[in-house]
């Protein structure tokens, strides 16, 4: 053997220990194949000056937004380097959601400044504020064409806003403090979750909560309709999520599905959830710094990820690849892929 190796060419033998080494180690040999067209498997996004606590991708998922504390709207790429492509100031008070119009062209914020506004994302500047509500506002919703959105306050009301006009088209009034809003599919009723711990379904024609769903013990700080319309997720303090039936005659025990592991904390962040866009998921943020996914029919918890060095308060699933996307207080955001 070693008579034939002294007989090959010195470039051959050269080539051979290459092939050799490279059997040996191979760096690609053992990372799972990829899923998605980010460019690692991983992103981790940061620019905010301080806790971040609500994020959304675009209706078709090219951009994503993010806003918190700094009370800045970040618009990045979601391929590619992730770059920030632009900064939208104006409000004067920590941001505490934010959602994508249907057509992706505006965004609707709301914020503690007792304010929402409408952004125009193409021209970058805000087109409308709406101003009504007596305190800070937790949340908001969008839904329809002309786009209508909801909105939930601490001064104990649910608002209607046409995007077209300045002024309140309807008001809610609920006894207590509202902390999570959503419309319904049709955009006929809106969800509501509040200190009081109950889940509400109010009736926009006669202005009045139609259906009351106890369960939970604690205040509801996320609601979620699911892609097919049918249930809505909440998130509560109590350290579950639960699962209900929205549809008009469902059974009169609407709670079918309670998935635990999501902690809450002192911070009593308003931590979000979501659906997968398939519905097979359902997906929330932890004070515990993970981030909780579990299988929607079974109930079992997929993944448990960590990577955030603070509370994870919201979460979203990529329209159509199997991307996650968090936000935390620890300032960044992070992009990863799912199997």
């Amino acid at each position: 053997m070693s008579i034939e190796l002294l007989k090959r060419a010195p470039d051959e033998l050269e080539l051979a220990a290459k092939r050799i080494r490279q059997d040996l180690v191979d760096p690609t040999s053992d990372l799972p194949p990829r899923t998605s067209d980010l460019e690692a498997p991983i992103m981790h996004l940061t620019g905010h000056s301080a806790e971040v606590f609500t994020s959304k991708f675009g209706p078709f998922g090219d951009i994503l937004a993010s806003a918190g504390f700094d009370r800045q709207i970040f618009l990045w790429n979601v391929f590619g380097e992730c770059e920030n492509i632009a900064c939208l100031p104006g409000h004067k008070g920590a941001i505490t959601q934010i959602s994508f119009t249907n057509d992706g062209t505006h965004l609707v914020s709301a914020s503690t400044d007792k304010s929402l506004a409408l952004w125009d994302l193409e021209a970058g500047v805000r087109v409308r504020q709406f101003k009504s509500h007596q305190s800070f506002v937790n949340s908001c919703d969008v839904a329809g064409d002309p786009a209508m959105v909801c909105s939930a306050s601490d001064d104990g009301t649910i608002k209607l806003w046409d995007s077209r006009r300045r002024h309140c088209v309807t008001t809610l009034n609920n006894q207590y403090q509202v902390t999570a809003v959503c419309f319904n599919e049709k955009g006929d009723s809106v969800v509501s979750g509040g200190i009081d711990n109950t889940v509400k379904i109010w009736d926009l024609k006669h202005k009045e909560a139609s259906t009351l769903m106890k369960g939970h013990v604690d205040t509801v700080t996320s609601l979620a309709l699911s892609p097919d319309g049918n249930y809505v997720l909440s998130n509560s303090m109590d350290n579950t999520l639960r699962m209900w039936d929205v549809r008009p005659f469902a059974p009169t025990n609407r709670c079918v599905k309670v998935f635990v592991g999501a902690q809450h904390n002192f911070e009593k962040n308003l931590i979000r959830c979501c659906w997968s866009p398939q519905g097979t998921k359902v997906v929330c943020g932890s004070a515990d710094r993970m981030v909780y996914v579990w299988d929607t029919a079974s109930r079992k918890l997929l993944y448990k990820l960590p990577g955030h060095s603070g509370s994870v308060n919201d979460v979203d699933c990529h329209p159509n690849q199997p991307i996650l996307m968090t936000c935390s207080s620890d300032k960044s955001i992070f992009m990863g892929e799912l199997k």
